[in-house]
């Protein structure tokens, strides 16, 4: 693609007056060959696989195989309905929209990958959130997918996506910024708050370690990504409200590389760290292996 990072994307934006979304529509079409019409009715077609789960983790039952996890969404949403929120009903019903995707995701339910399954819930939870909030019809949200597609294509080339590789900033952080970018883009900000945006949704997610319990994509995975949500709607808002990042959001996603480099393994996924070795995380591991076993027996 022309651009290698978020400083590209806005230079081209700006020197051809396009968006985050239509740079981003362009390269796609050239990348692949597929005509715009395609390339943008894939993307239609993954936005209505995401309101899908939104719906599912919302109104059905969703306790995922291990019975580790499930219903957290429907008491968010129920909780959101009472109108006592501490954090007031958008950033509710965002949080409880991506704990729904997360569900459906830990039950083996379809979901997209945003940019990975462990932090599949953000970006749903903040775009079908938005659209019923500001009434924005199924077309503004797809170029809002492109735009965060713009945004991961750059992090998951600079540094990491993966939990394995950079711990959950990887994962849950990338999808933060994806996630806030393409807000501040869908509510009509500029390219350059967008990546601004970006930036300041990463640094507070600096480090954040991957530490599944059991090494299942549940505990703490699928709160992260409630929270997560949140998170993105407020570096949303920094950046539609003229707060720079004082760090180039380029260069704190080089830190992101750095940081996930320097965990130790333990707190790459592999569950032999943080959360997963507490007393009552091993003790959830061990019920499972006993589950395990008996069910072999």
């Amino acid at each position: 693609m022309q651009f290698r990072t978020l400083k590209d994307i806005v230079r081209l934006c700006e020197e051809r007056s396009l968006t985050i979304a239509e740079l981003m529509i362009e390269e796609q079409v050239k990348e692949t060959g597929v005509s715009e019409p395609e390339v943008i009715q894939q993307m239609a077609d993954y936005y209505q696989v995401m309101k899908e789960a939104v719906h599912r983790g919302i109104t059905e039952d969703t306790v995922s195989r291990s019975g580790l996890t499930g219903g957290d969404a429907r008491r968010v949403h129920d909780y959101m309905l009472s109108g006592e929120t501490s954090s007031g009903s958008d950033a509710t019903r965002a949080m409880a929209y991506a704990l729904a995707v997360s569900e459906v995701n830990a039950s083996m339910g379809r979901i997209i990958a945003t940019p990975t399954a462990g932090s599949c819930g953000i970006i749903p939870g903040v775009f079908v959130s938005s659209q019923e909030r500001f009434g924005w019809d199924d077309d503004h949200m797809v170029l809002g997918l492109f735009a965060a597609g713009a945004i991961g294509y750059v992090i998951a080339n600079n540094s990491s996506i993966s939990g394995a590789e950079g711990g959950c900033q990887a994962e849950v952080g990338s999808a933060i910024g994806m996630a806030a970018g393409a807000m501040v883009e869908m509510r009509n900000g500029t390219p350059e708050q967008a990546m601004h945006a970006v930036g300041l949704a990463l640094k507070n997610t600096l480090g954040l370690i991957c530490d599944p319990v059991a090494g299942l994509v549940e505990i703490p995975c699928i709160v992260r990504n409630g929270l997560g949500a949140v998170n993105a709607l407020a570096a949303a808002d920094m950046g539609l409200a003229g707060v720079r990042s004082a760090i180039p959001s380029d260069e704190v996603v080089d830190v992101m590389l750095q940081v996930g480099r320097s965990m130790p393994s333990e707190h790459r996924e592999t569950a032999r760290g943080g959360l997963a070795q507490t007393p009552t995380g091993r003790k959830i591991t061990e019920e499972l292996r006993r589950r395990r076993q008996e069910n072999k027996n």
